[in-house]
């Protein structure tokens, strides 16, 4: 069992900066998927980044060049750097932790995120 926490969100400027970061509480978190995706009033929720154990990350083209992804194993934490805001960056950012086998998929409660002037 994996239990997330997010923390960080607010609300900014656009041009602005966030960090989001997730907690996570239980075993092997290094055999998971982090990741963070985003909700937007009326849409549906939308992959973020990703990071797995080794570091590979994954990143929506949407936010490629703005946002970056970090994890620390020590600290059972995923940390999502948002730069350069936009106003359709505004939306509940939701921590995830994923992994195939055994199959297992944690959401944390999300935090929101508005970019407006």
């Amino acid at each position: 069992q994996v239990q997330l926490m997010e923390s960080g969100g607010g609300v900014v400027q656009p041009g602005g900066s966030l960090t989001l970061s997730c907690a996570g509480s239980g075993s092997a978190f290094d055999a998971y998927v982090m990741g963070w995706y985003r909700q937007a009033p009326g849409k549906q929720r939308e992959l973020v980044a990703t990071i797995t154990g080794g570091g590979t990350t994954n990143f929506a083209e949407s936010v490629k060049g703005r946002f970056t992804i970090s994890r620390d194993s020590a600290k059972n934490t995923v940390t999502l750097q948002l730069n350069s805001l936009k106003p359709e960056d505004t939306a509940v950012y939701y921590c995830n932790a994923y992994r195939p086998f055994p199959a297992r998929n944690y959401w944390g409660q999300g935090t929101q995120v508005t970019v407006s002037s």
